[in-house]
Formats: C-alpha cells, sequence, structure tokens
C-alpha cells in the first residue's frame, strides 16, 4: 500500500462538475493498492497517517498531527501509484491490485481513519476524479507498507 500525503489548506474532489468530498486544513491522501496488501497493512498506515507530526505548532516546528490540530482528510484511491516505467514511455500497471480488492481496501482504510479524525472525505473509487488543493508549505509524505 501506498499513500502520498499532503498537507493542505483545502482540498475537494469533483465528478462530473459536483464536488463529492471536500476539506478545509488537513491531509489531502492519495492511495494505491497492490495485490499483495492486507488489513493490516492498512491498520498500519493508519496509525501512522493520523499521528504524522507535519503540521507546525507554537514554535513552527512541524511537531503537531493531523488529529492534534482536529484537521480533515480527503482520501482518494489513485491506482497509477503503481505504474511501472522501467521498460518504455507507457507505463505498465500490472503492480496495481485488481478493481475489487483494491476497493475494499480502500474502504477499509477509509473506515478505520474514521475512527481516528474527526472528517474524512473521499472521492470515489474507480470514477474520473478532478481534484484541487491549495498545498500547505507545499510538504508532501510518501508512506509505505
Amino acid at each position: 500500500m501506498k499513500l502520498v500525503v499532503q498537507r493542505v489548506n483545502n482540498a475537494s474532489v469533483t465528478i462530473d462538475k459536483e464536488i463529492v468530498g471536500k476539506i478545509d486544513k488537513g491531509l489531502l491522501v492519495l492511495l494505491g493498492v497492490t495485490h499483495s496488501d492486507t488489513r493490516e497493512n492498512a491498520d498500519f498506515l493508519v496509525k501512522k497517517l493520523c499521528n504524522l507530526r507535519i503540521f507546525q505548532d507554537e514554535n513552527e516546528k512541524m511537531n503537531l498531527s493531523v488529529k492534534d490540530i482536529n484537521g480533515e482528510l480527503l482520501i482518494v484511491s489513485q491506482f497509477t501509484l503503481y505504474a511501472d516505467c522501467k521498460g518504455g514511455n507507457r507505463p505498465s500497471f500490472i503492480e496495481s491490485a485488481k478493481p475489487d480488492y483494491a476497493n475494499e481496501l480502500y474502504e477499509y482504510f477509509v473506515e478505520q481513519c474514521r475512527k481516528q479524525v474527526r472528517k474524512v472525505e473521499t472521492g470515489e473509487f474507480g470514477a474520473h476524479m478532478d481534484v484541487s488543493i491549495l498545498n500547505n508549505g507545499p510538504v508532501t509524505i510518501i508512506l509505505e507498507k
């Protein structure tokens, strides 16, 4: 499982000109699932994500988590995180999990995050989405398990 985490002032996901998920200060999370991922991988990354200290404290040090600031999460599925471009110019997605399995783990991940963070919004699995963000920093972290 691979996460690209971006600290944001706000973010939203739009499908067919309709906003389906929107957050204010918090984290945009792009989530990719590979075929060998498990719920244990998801549990590890949920804990890591929700406790990741990348927000500034009163001394302007990155010392606070999304939970500490009462922030929000926007979680978007993104199978292209497992793109393999070694062989040529057209990416191979053979390492991405099959859609049914990936969706199951994505939904599980979101459910576990909702137990940790007050507001968790999502995109729509498998849909073509327009993602808008206002980066804070910018701060971008990659988490894998």
